[in-house]
């Protein structure tokens, strides 16, 4: 049998994906309300902002609650995905384009103010996560902004901590097992977690400056800054 890829798989969870993802993330509200804070740009400003991996669209939706005179390219694998974020802004036609294409074939030139990505990049491979964080350090203007919602890999032994606790937590909620075990399957089947040191590490190489800004457990929000435009701050303490 030919193994499905991640676009297939995606495709065949997005009638359930919007529900699920809340439910999967026990830090839903406090990790996008985190990603949108940190976003560097006043809000009536006009900036172009590309959705790496953008699925249904909610991670476009919080931004562009923010900021409503942005315009957004949404790009992912999944036909199926796109579709639902092409109803979820049916009426903002204007402000948003839709690209089916994968991570790996994404590229443009200093075309974005920022790029966004959630949830998505940690089905690369650890080489191809390098490489698609240089092409976006490519893609974004001068002092242009990165923010990345992702899995990481705890390091050792908290990896085990991470995998424990997720499965608590979702149990808790009320999902349902079914679920639970299809996303467990779906997540050994394609997720290649990156530790949060080797994802700073190939940020850093790729040309940004890059902190993580906030973490539960196993997700983090980094923010990587288009170093060339970054000024050094000094910080004495009281």
């Amino acid at each position: 049998m030919k193994k499905r890829t991640v676009d297939q798989a995606f495709s065949e969870a997005a009638p359930q994906y919007d529900a699920w993802v809340k439910q999967a993330l026990p830090a839903y509200d406090e990790l996008f309300a985190v990603a949108v804070e940190i976003i560097p740009f006043g809000h009536a400003k006009v900036i172009e902002i590309a959705d790496l991996g953008a699925g249904s669209g909610l991670f476009a939706q919080h931004v562009q609650a923010k900021y409503p005179k942005a315009n957004f390219t949404l790009v992912d694998a999944s036909g199926e995905m796109l579709n639902i974020a092409r109803e979820r802004f049916a009426k903002q036609d204007a402000s948003f384009s839709f690209i089916e294409q994968r991570l790996e074939d994404f590229e443009d030139s200093e075309r974005f103010d920022l790029v966004i990505s959630s949830l998505a990049i940690h089905h690369l491979e650890d080489s191809d996560k390098q490489s698609l964080f240089r092409r976006i350090y490519a893609a974004l203007r001068p002092q242009g902004t990165f923010i990345n919602v992702d899995q990481i890999r705890g390091e050792p032994p908290f990896h085990k901590l991470y995998w424990d606790t997720w499965l608590a937590k979702v149990r808790a909620s009320g999902a349902a097992e079914s679920n639970i075990q299809t996303s467990v399957r779906r997540r050994k089947e394609f997720d290649h977690d990156a530790t949060l040191s080797n994802q700073l590490i190939w940020l850093r190489q790729a040309g940004f400056a890059a902190d993580c800004i906030y973490k539960h457990y196993f997700v983090a929000v980094l923010l990587a800054l288009k170093n060339e435009n970054v000024q050094e701050e000094s910080y004495e303490p009281d």
